[in-house]
């Protein structure tokens, strides 16, 4: 089994013991929503480029809506669980391309629930994970007011994206990938001045 097919599968069991209408950390999103997202970006080729593409994004919007409506809650989570389907680009870019949205995406729900950790994570995970930090920071800090490096608490530079005054990022791989991503609930250290911390939270493009 490959890191993104394990992180779908553990999406997947906490969706299970999710009611439909919990909240997310995708903000405007409960569960149920979430769910159709994924399914709409595996499964229906004619909405998936509006998540990307804003140009398309009030289509794609319109399709998520109809596949959250028209779909029992079980129903969906099992086609999340069956993953994409043989005519999805996502069969075989499976292994490579859903690594983060999996993690990610459970981690939205995971996070909004009070009491929440970090889940331990392999090394083999943590890997998996980091190898997607850099290009993701190039993409949603591509705005950053800030020279952002983000380090391992090992000392290691991940990425660095940006020109200017320097900040330092430091967590686990998973962290610096749901930092860039948007979601304030990761778990790192900043290295720079509070206000410049705040101006490049601000300026993220979100997952």
């Amino acid at each position: 089994m490959t890191v993104a097919q394990r992180e779908r599968a553990a999406l997947v069991a906490t969706f299970r013991e999710t009611a439909p209408d919990e909240r997310t950390l995708c903000e405007g999103w409960d569960a149920r929503d979430l769910a159709a997202h994924l399914v709409v970006r595996e499964r229906r080729l004619d909405a998936a480029p509006g998540i990307l593409i804003p140009a398309f994004a009030d289509y794609t919007e319109r399709v998520q809506k109809q596949v959250s409506a028209s779909t029992n809650w079980d129903a969906l989570v099992d086609q999340v669980a069956d993953g994409p389907p043989l005519y999805s680009p996502f069969k075989l870019l499976d292994p490579i391309a859903n690594v983060a949205e999996m993690f990610v995406h459970h981690e939205d729900v995971r996070r909004a629930r009070p009491g929440w950790e970090p889940r331990p994570l392999d090394e083999q995970t943590a890997g998996a994970l980091r190898r997607p930090v850099g290009m993701m920071a190039r993409l949603t800090l591509r705005r950053a007011p800030a020279k952002v490096v983000l380090r391992t608490p090992q000392g290691e530079t991940v990425a660095t994206v940006g020109r200017g005054q320097r900040l330092t990022v430091t967590g686990d791989p998973g962290e610096l990938l749901l930092f860039v991503a948007g979601r304030d609930e990761a778990r790192v250290e900043f290295d720079g001045p509070a206000d410049l911390v705040e101006r490049v939270k601000a300026s993220r493009g979100g997952l």
